[in-house]
């Protein structure tokens, strides 16, 4: 056994630059360790061809574009129920890199953390643009997580924070992208989304987390979004949270603009985790 052990760590080395290491089912994967994934393929549909084709135009098929990610999982063998997490316009903070891969891990469940600026060369997106790739980014993370004999396909979430939230309810909006894709989530978490981008029809069950004082994705188009909503697709749960700010879970915070204030509250975040935790307990049981 001896004499054949280089060769196990160089074939071992291989795999990792690869970066196809997810059948090795390693005992526990150490925290935030870093993954290469790529975003979903881009598929014109029949009817976006005609129409381009019409216009003189052709359509191709877009490649997926190379993404970090970071990878935890709890001990065992599984398989475990995984979450894909989408960071915010700033970027990723360690709030949500390291914080809540800990926590979900804890609570028994894979997860995935993308980052969708790095290899881009992207600092932020906070200036307003819409930033529609990031929808393609959660899919691309999902089949990533399909491949591992320790994740269960049929029990994965989609969890994003203020405009990760935004991309979290577009990607899961009932009839649109996600009728195109061969994985499917099986449930969402958006954190002080932009609720007024969507018609609040989900295609899965969806939790939605806000502060009532949150003056960048006001909870008034929450709430708005929630009476008209058409009653079709999953169920919705709203939770407004009494005298929060935007980015009321991300401890310390406290900062303000011209344009909106941020600010830590203690006592949303609290119960924005036990109704986390409760929610995703009751969509994959356990």
């Amino acid at each position: 056994m001896a004499c054949k052990l280089p060769g196990m760590l160089k074939a071992l080395v291989w795999l990792i630059a690869l970066g196809i290491t997810g059948d090795l089912d390693i005992a526990q994967a150490s925290a935030d360790q870093p993954v290469q994934l790529e975003s979903a393929a881009v598929t014109p549909t029949p009817l976006q061809r005609r129409i381009a084709k019409a216009s003189g135009k052709v359509l191709e098929a877009v490649p997926g574009t190379p993404l970090q990610g970071y990878l935890t999982r709890p001990p065992g063998e599984g398989p475990f129920p995984a979450v894909v997490v989408l960071h915010g316009c700033s970027g990723l903070f360690p709030s949500v890199k390291k914080t809540w891969s800990e926590r979900l891990s804890s609570w028994g469940y894979v997860v995935l953390v993308v980052d969708s600026f790095s290899t881009r060369g992207i600092k932020e997106t906070c200036g307003g643009r819409r930033f529609a790739d990031r929808v393609y980014d959660a899919y691309g993370a999902l089949e990533f997580l399909s491949k591992y004999r320790f994740v269960d396909p049929q029990r994965i979430a989609l969890m994003g924070f203020s405009a990760g939230g935004n991309a979290t309810l577009e990607a899961l909006q009932l009839g649109g992208d996600e009728r195109l894709m061969e994985h499917k989530f099986k449930a969402a978490i958006a954190y002080y989304p932009d609720c007024s981008a969507t018609n609040g029809d989900m295609a899965v069950p969806t939790l939605i987390l806000i502060g009532e004082l949150d003056d960048r994705t006001p909870a008034k188009n929450c709430q708005e979004m929630m009476t008209q909503r058409s009653g079709k697709g999953s169920s919705v749960q709203l939770d407004v949270f009494k005298g929060a700010r935007h980015g009321f879970d991300f401890p310390g915070l406290k900062t303000g603009t011209e344009a909106y204030q941020m600010e830590y509250n203690a006592a949303a975040a609290d119960q924005s985790i036990r109704d986390s935790q409760a929610f995703l307990k009751e969509v994959f049981g356990g």
